[in-house]
């Protein structure tokens, strides 16, 4: 199975990163409803860490937390009062706080293992897991909408007050096509594609280290030197964007939760 440079340098050409390396070939029951492959493996070893993480930082709780449970509750603040609480308010950042949560600590440790030695690919980067997490924040945008105004949502979002009912013939498709058809599709391909191209960057980097120390040697190590710096120094930047994306997921599941709930509807 393939680490951090998938493609091998042994003919002594270089190979740069394939769109290949997010379709992998099967690890078990192939050619089952339930094949696994590399990602999907990488997906299950994201979700055993973050159910192990708050086992062990919920098991013992203190008053006076210790430095684990501080920083589990760091956390878990960050999304009740920076998300929930501040755009929703607290009763209802309160009912959507459990799922929003939820959202945040996912997306974070399936995108964190993009960086992690013997993974190094994110269980985001695969349409699967955005589009899913994309199409819960859709049906919860609309079931908060619903809830809250049963029969003026779907009428209030498509055809907004104050506006010229000639207008409605341009407005409504566009309230359509910006309200119910491109948020999910933008949650999805933000998501996916920030991935994408983190593990591609990295791919690159590591691999003309790979090729220049390796392959050419001599004065090309000092390149290869350089090559390897600058995959440390995106390393580093991808697990900013890892925890960017999904706090951005999670804000914006909360403003067109928002949005539903607004007084308007």
């Amino acid at each position: 199975m393939n680490l951090l440079v998938p493609m091998s340098t042994n003919d002594g050409e270089f190979h740069g990163p394939s769109i290949d390396e997010f379709f992998p070939g099967a690890l078990f029951f192939e050619d089952t409803p339930f094949e696994i492959n590399r990602i999907m493996l990488v997906r299950f070893v994201a979700v055993a860490a973050l159910l192990l993480v708050f086992w062990l930082g919920t098991r013992h709780l203190r008053i006076v937390p210790g430095r684990f449970q501080s920083l589990l509750e760091m956390g878990l603040d960050l999304v009740r009062v920076n998300v929930a609480e501040d755009l929703l308010g607290k009763k209802d950042g309160k009912r959507f706080l459990p799922i929003l949560t939820t959202m945040f600590f996912m997306i974070l440790f399936m995108n964190i293992t993009g960086v992690i030695p013997f993974l190094n690919i994110a269980g985001t980067s695969v349409i699967g897991v955005p589009l899913v997490l994309a199409i819960v924040s859709y049906v919860t945008f609309i079931y908060a909408g619903v809830k809250k105004s049963p029969k003026n949502f779907f009428k209030n979002s498509l055809f907004p007050s104050g506006v010229p009912w000639p207008v409605y013939i341009i407005v409504t498709p566009i309230e359509l096509l910006s309200t119910f058809v491109i948020r999910p599709v933008t949650l999805t391909l933000r998501l996916m594609m920030n991935m994408i191209v983190g593990h591609l960057l990295l791919v690159l980097f590591f691999a003309a280290t790979q090729f220049f120390v390796f392959s050419l040697g001599g004065w090309w190590t000092l390149v290869g030197a350089g090559t390897l710096a600058f995959g440390f120094a995106f390393t580093l930047f991808e697990i900013l964007v890892a925890f960017l994306q999904a706090y951005v997921f999670t804000l914006l599941t909360a403003v067109y939760i928002q949005l539903a709930v607004a007084e308007e509807h």
